[in-house]
């Protein structure tokens, strides 16, 4: 047997259902490495641990897989204890295999509804008692299946369900299946774990950074330097605590959040309703749903009756959601597909209507592998971050370790001369490294962002992830959804055109106008419009369809059996009523089927009836091109897509309807929505007038001068997105608009590629004209592609995929599954991607841009890392100019923290040389009261009102970063030997004490003159890295900042100056009463200042890019941006006109 395996999840040809979809399962092929106990290095282990004072578990601790290696040893996976995994991050975890003890009976039971999977994951005892073998990671569990050799999530027991199989379990679990499943499911709890306060501090002691910060506490005191120690260790404490209660303070939110127990009521196989906790749920239990509603504590398939459910916590969509009865039939169900037929977990159900009883559902997934369970893990456990920014931050840390080497080196040798004690050898060297490598770097440059997220909140725009700010400031495309998000929620119908096999008729502006008739009636029924406390509730749109009717909605009332009897004993769900004025030619329908709207499907559709159960009636309203194809051709009009091309180019929303009489002798209730939405008859068009918000224009013009690129997603017709682009101004008015046309491979054709201009009925010889003046004069143009041609696009011609991506400015009809895609595709070639919509059908792409901000009025939505309360994409700007601002901000900190390190390694090796050092209060005075208080303040500075077009850069390592922190750290060296040498050249100079070495050879002259000025570098360098313009107000603004600068160098210049006896006592510097001596010092710190300001300037200008052109001019490293100067070159693209297949094409490659 294999002593390697993986962690699989289970594998479908659908797409993963949303409660643990790709994006928030990166492990769905972990590598696990199985390991077995050894009692003698276990013993080992400890003796180790005991001899080296705990050292070793502070390194196992850090390292936990050397403490697996050393106490265990490998084995198979089946024989395993201890599991070391790698996930798809290449971060290694290690989990302990558990145990449980199944009841008898429960491996065959579970076996015979499991496809026999049981039946060989259990090994069995001599008592004949069945064990399971699992581990937990992430909250999620994994079983052992021998079969397959591997750990398996317990959801591959009932991935394979079907429809039928869902209907099957309404019947109820026996208490020992339901027990059983509890054993192998585990409890349905979210369970956050709320870690004592013991425990959070240990492992927060024991973060590298305090362990630093305890070494470098240990070093002080023993150095003797009490005051400065105790000092930090007070500081250490505080934030420690401050610490600890923030992190339990959001354990306990989260946990609040996550965790909901409450009592449902269930249906055993024996017909009793038994009312149990909700915790004891497994998949398969059959849930009974009260009429009031609940908030629903796993997620389940609604089988009887109809919901309305508030999906805001999940989505951030503010509109309730009707769930219908899932349809019955052999298909595998999928939570994701199946959306409007599922009850998630964490949202609440306002109300549900059973049809004289209660509304029925069937668990399908439990804890973790429910929607919001999913969801909560990914705030618990978030992706690495991807920036380039933290990744530098290391590697820099890393950079200074070196120069704290090479330091404690020359420290070394100059104090061995000196003839120090061994001791003090060791100590002075070690406290080199405390110094060269500031402790509280990682914390300084977070402040920037901590400040950017309280802006953002009093604009109402929050953020459960405070890294994606710094993210913000570097994104480079935002793809926005179209309606609700660029334009208006609310839709205004423009008019009705009846069709059939005549042709179209003459457009009627307003549907009351309609003659009594199917179009009438299935304006008036084809919707999920419901009541809720007397006031109808839905989409927008059908809620304005309804409307324009002029017809009113009734709901069934207590059991409905008085409504049901009225329309034939159908089970009734909703009656549309007909004005009176129009009682005598149209009568009152009843809906009692429905197929809520799919995304995926484009369209939605009811069954009614008329009173006394007649005239049954399918309707079905959805996008015109999948209704018409599921027309029969011959009531579909011949000007149908003339008519429709001519709406949809003037920015109209076109909906198509249709119809056909359903046999009434069938059971309406089990008819499958396949058989009824086939064959159908054309009834025309409604056109919706959907108007573009008044600050989408403005937002994406602000954007455009930005060099943002921004493009549009959405799932309506393509020519009405493109005129949607045009209008708000991604389109510009002399640009052209190239249609991406890409078929698939079927039976009779092979796949092929068209690109077209939008003029598609020009003659030839202006579109000759036209495509001359592309190629040879840079014509400004736009690709345009709709979901069926990108599937195409995607799988038959790869290679066209980066190009069209690079000018594709409308994405068209996309499902959600191709909106995730999208944003995955455009990261490839290197884009930061944003993401801005309003909708369920968003929340994929949302996780899957680099930064997702959700339209809604919730104040946190998990669909997200941002959520704006604004209704508009106003908010976009000012999230990119607050990520700039952080970046510039985190950037100025992480430089000042790194040349503060600097200034005083510099200045204690310039003393050291000497014979001497800083005093203890000297370095309190530097640390505490210069440094922190400026690092403090220096992130207040808020964003610049503009967006330039210039990014800030990401990189530590970048030739200006480096370049002027070389220069600055020059003029360091040499302002602090200036200042020494200028002290040793006046003639009142006193040599040290060459018998004494640190602390005890002051106040000397040297050590003041080097302090001196080392306290105006810190004030300095503060000034210089603090950056204003482009990204960030200028300095002024920051008047906080500003006030803290001139009190500093206030004090700071009274220290040179006159610093008094008593405070020089304190601080052990020496009173010098040679005033223009003083003032020359001042001097020296001023010109310090002027040399610095101006290489930062000038740095800040390009004057470092002279030495770019000392080597060959190397590419970007961003794929887009290659790809770009490749495309700009090339003279036949696109190739207009011309029908490609795979193997008829020229290939422009990226090396």
């Amino acid at each position: 047997m294999d002593m390697h395996g993986s962690a699989v999840e289970s594998q479908s040809r659908v797409p993963s259902p949303s409660p643990r979809d790709r994006l928030l399962s990166p492990d769905s092929h972990m590598d696990v490495q199985g390991y077995k106990w050894v009692r003698w290095r276990v013993w080992l282990c400890h003796l180790a641990v005991v001899l080296s004072l705990g050292l070793l578990l502070v390194v196992f601790h850090w390292r936990p897989r050397l403490a697996v290696l050393a106490r265990c040893c490998s084995c198979p996976l089946a024989l395993a204890d201890i599991l070391l995994i790698r996930d798809s991050f290449d971060q290694r975890h290690v989990v302990e295999v558990l145990t449980a003890e199944m009841e008898d009976g429960s491996v065959e039971l579970l076996g015979e509804l499991e496809d026999n999977e049981w039946r060989d994951m259990v090994p069995l005892h001599k008592e004949e008692k069945s064990l399971l073998h699992y581990y937990l990671f992430e909250g999620l569990r994994y079983i052992w299946l021998a079969r397959k050799g591997a750990f398996c999530r317990v959801s591959v027991l009932n991935e394979n369900w079907t429809c039928k199989d869902l209907y099957d379990f309404q019947k109820g679990l026996s208490h020992l299946e339901q027990s059983s499943r509890r054993r192998m499911y585990g409890p349905n709890l979210i369970d956050v774990p709320v870690k004592p306060y013991i425990q959070l501090l240990f492992k927060e002691v024991l973060n590298p950074f305090y362990v630093f910060q305890v070494f470098s506490i240990i070093l002080w005191m023993v150095d003797q330097y009490y005051f400065y120690a105790i000092c930090i260790l007070i500081i250490s404490v505080f934030s420690i605590g401050i610490s600890l209660y923030e992190i339990r303070k959001q354990s306990i939110t989260l946990r609040n959040m996550a965790q909901f127990v409450t009592n449902v009521t269930i249906r055993r196989n024996s017909g009793v309703e038994e009312c149990v906790s909700s915790e004891e749920l497994v998949p398969g239990d059959c849930l009974i749903i009260p009429q009031e509603g609940l908030l629903l504590p796993c997620d389940a398939a609604l089988l009887t009756g109809e919901c309305l459910v508030n999906e805001s916590m999940l989505t951030g969509e503010s509109v309730p959601v009707l769930k219908t009865p899932l349809p019955t039939g052999e298909g595998r169900y999928s939570s994701e597909t199946e959306r409007r037929h599922t009850l998630f977990c964490g949202t609440q159900l306002i109300q549900a209507k059973g049809g004289g009883s209660n509304a029925v559902a069937v668990v399908t997934s439990t804890g973790f592998f429910t929607a919001k369970g999913s969801l909560v893990s990914s705030i618990m456990h978030p992706h690495p971050t991807d920036f380039r920014f933290y990744q530098d931050s290391f590697k820099f840390l890393f950079l200074l370790g070196v120069v704290a080497f090479f330091g404690t080196i020359y420290s070394f040798v100059v104090l061995f001369k000196t003839d120090v004690t061994w001791l003090e050898l060791v100590i002075r060297s070690l406290d080199l490294v405390t110094i060269a490598v500031p402790p509280a770097l990682p914390a300084a440059i977070t402040t920037g962002t901590i400040y950017a997220q309280r802006r953002l909140k009093s604009q109402g725009i929050f953020c459960i992830s405070p890294p994606c700010i710094n993210i913000c400031g570097k994104v480079s495309l935002f793809c926005f959804d179209k309606t609700g998000t660029l334009t208006e929620e609310g839709l205004d119908v423009w008019g009705v055109m009846e069709g059939g096999t005549a042709g179209f008729s003459e457009l009627v502006p307003d549907p009351r106008l309609l003659p009594p008739g199917p179009m009438l009636s299935g304006l008036a029924c084809c919707h999920t419009v419901t009541l809720l406390q007397g006031q109808p509730l839905g989409d927008p749109l059908e809620l304005k369809m309804v409307e324009s009717t002029g017809w009113t909605l009734q709901e069934p009332e207590g059991d409905g059996k008085v409504l049901d009897a009225e329309f034939g004993g159908h089970r009734v769900l909703a009656v549309l009523k007909p004005p009176p004025q129009r009682t005598s030619t149209s009568e009152a329908m009843a809906i009692v089927r429905r197929f809520p709207f799919s995304s995926a499907l484009q369209r939605m559709s009811v069954v009614t009836v008329a009173r006394g159960g007649h005239s049954p009636f399918a309707f079905i309203k959805g996008s015109p091109e999948m209704v018409a194809s599921l027309c029969r051709p011959e009531t579909v009009p011949a000007q149908f897509s003339s008519e429709l091309s001519s709406f949809s180019s003037e920015g109209l929303r076109v909906l198509a309807l249709a119809y056909k009489p359903v046999d009434g002798n069938t059971d309406l209730r089990t008819n499958e929505r396949g058989e009824v939405e086939k064959d159908m008859r054309f009834l025309g068009l409604l056109m919706m007038k959907n108007l573009v918000k008044p600050e989408s224009g403005k937002v994406i013009d602000v954007l455009r001068l930005a060099n943002l690129r921004s493009v549009m997603v959405t799932g309506d017709n393509i020519l009405t997105a493109v005129n949607v682009a045009k209008s708000c101004g991604m389109v510009g008015v002399d640009e052209k608009v190239i249609f991406v046309n890409a078929t698939p491979h079927t039976a009779q054709s092979i796949p092929t590629l068209k690109f077209s201009l939008e003029e598609g009925g020009a003659p030839d010889a202006q579109t000759s004209i036209v495509t001359r003046s592309l190629y040879q004069e840079g014509f400004d143009y736009h690709l345009a592609i709709n979901g069926k041609s990108f599937a195409a696009l995607c799988n038959h011609f790869p290679e066209y995929l980066p190009k069209v991506l690079l000018r594709a400015t409308v994405f068209a009809r996309m499902a959600p599954d191709q909106k995730t895609q999208l944003m995955k595709e455009l990261q490839k070639l290197n884009y930061r991607v944003g993401m801005c919509g309003d909708g369920a059908n968003d929340c994929g792409a949302l996780r899957a841009a680099d930064v997702g901000v959700s339209l809604s009025e919730a104040e946190a939505s998990v669909a997200s890392p941002f959520t704006s309360k604004t209704d508009n994409i106003s908010c976009v700007p000012l999230l990119i100019r607050e990520g700039r601002c952080s970046l510039v901000t985190s950037f100025s900190l992480f430089r000042y923290m790194a040349l503060y390190s600097l200034i005083q390694f510099c200045s204690v090796l310039v003393l050291y040389t000497v014979r001497t050092t800083f005093a203890d209060l000297q370095f309190l005075f530097c640390d505490l009261f210069v440094v922190t208080l400026l690092a403090i303040v220096m992130g207040r500075g808020g964003p610049s009102e503009e967006l330039h077009p210039c990014r800030p850069s990401a990189s530590l390592l970048a030739l200006p970063v480096l370049g002027s922190l070389l220069v600055h750290t020059c003029m360091i060296v040499l302002g602090q030997l200036a200042a020494l040498f200028i002290t040793t050249s006046q003639d009142w100079y006193v040599p040290l004490n060459s018998t004494l070495f640190g602390v005890a050879n002051l106040p000397n002259m040297e050590n003041t003159s080097v302090f001196s000025l080392s306290a105006f570098q810190y004030i300095i360098m503060a000034v210089v890295v603090t950056k204003g313009y482009p990204h960030k107000k200028p300095l002024f603004y920051n008047w906080i900042f500003l006030c803290l600068l001139l009190v500093l160098f206030a004090v700071t210049t009274w220290l040179e100056l006159y610093p008094g006896p008593v405070v020089g006592q304190i601080l052990k510097l020496h009173d010098f009463i040679d005033m223009d001596f003083k003032m020359v010092l001042v001097a020296v710190a001023a010109l310090n200042f002027l040399i610095c300001f101006v290489v930062e300037v000038l740095v800040d200008n390009g004057i470092l890019n002279c030495l770019r052109s000392l080597r060959r001019k190397r590419q970007s490293k961003k794929q887009y941006k290659r790809l770009n100067m490749l495309l700009c070159e090339s003279p036949s693209w696109p190739p207009l006109n011309q029908t490609l297949s795979p193997t008829e094409h020229t290939v422009i490659q990226c090396s």
